[in-house]
């Protein structure tokens, strides 16, 4: 479980996750972001199909 509670995620960061999830190949990854922390809903969207196409299927916003 990584847990992002960074202001202005950019999608830099969110590619790092992803490629993290590529390198450690865990069994079930889950990424948890503070919804406050993206600049729009745009940057949370693109956030949430970056780490989708890396497998991650479990990308919460709180």
């Amino acid at each position: 479980m990584i847990v992002c509670l960074a202001d202005d995620i950019t999608l830099p960061v969110v590619s790092a996750i992803a490629a993290l999830n590529e390198e450690l190949e865990p069994e079930v990854m889950r990424v948890v972001f503070k919804d406050s922390g993206f600049a729009d809903d745009v940057a949370k969207t693109n956030a949430a199909q970056i780490l989708r196409q890396a497998g991650v299927d479990d990308v919460k916003s709180l």
